[in-house]
C-alpha cells in the first residue's frame, strides 16, 4: 500500500523530536560571535607582532582557514560544530570546511580521483559564481567612473 505525501508528512512529523530553537539559535549566535572575536583576537597580535596593516588582513583569515582546513581533518571541527550548529558557518570557517570534508569522505579512492576531484564539490560553484559576480562587479564600477 502507498503512503500519501500528507502521510508520509504526518509519519515524519511523529518521528522527528521537536528542535529546541532558542537553545540552538543561542548556541549558534556565541559560537559564531566567539570565532569573530578569536579573529579579532589574531588580528591585535599580528598588529603588535609589528606586521603592517596589509600583512595582517591576509595574516588572520588565512590562519582562520588553516586551523579550521586542519580541526576539519582530523574531526574537531565536525565535533564542534555538531554541538554549536549553525555558528560554524561563520563564512571564512565554513568555507574551509566545505573545501576540506568532501576530500576527506572521499580519500579512500585515491588521490586524483577521490580527493582532488572531489575537493571542490561544494566550494567549487562558490569560486566560480564569486569570481564571477567580482568581475561583473568590477566591469561596472570601471564603467560608472568612466562617466
Amino acid at each position: 500500500m502507498a503512503t500519501t505525501n500528507k502521510q508520509y508528512d504526518e509519519m515524519a512529523k511523529k518521528a522527528t523530536p521537536p528542535s529546541p530553537k532558542l537553545k540552538n539559535s543561542i548556541k549558534a549566535f556565541f559560537t559564531g560571535g566567539l570565532i569573530c572575536t578569536f579573529g579579532q583576537l589574531l588580528m591585535y597580535l599580528f598588529d603588535k607582532a609589528g606586521f603592517s596593516d596589509d600583512e595582517v588582513k591576509v595574516l588572520t583569515p588565512v590562519t582562520i582557514i588553516v586551523l579550521t582546513a586542519i580541526l576539519t581533518g582530523i574531526g574537531i571541527f565536525d565535533k564542534i560544530a555538531k554541538h554549536a550548529g549553525a555558528g560554524t558557518i561563520v563564512p571564512i570557517t565554513g568555507f574551509a570546511n566545505s573545501v576540506v570534508s568532501p576530500a576527506m569522505e572521499f580519500r579512500t579512492e585515491g588521490t586524483v580521483l577521490g580527493t582532488g576531484a572531489k575537493i571542490f564539490t561544494v566550494a567549487g560553484p562558490v569560486i566560480a559564481y564569486s569570481t564571477l559576480a567580482a568581475f561583473v562587479y568590477g566591469v561596472i564600477c570601471y564603467v560608472l567612473r568612466l562617466y
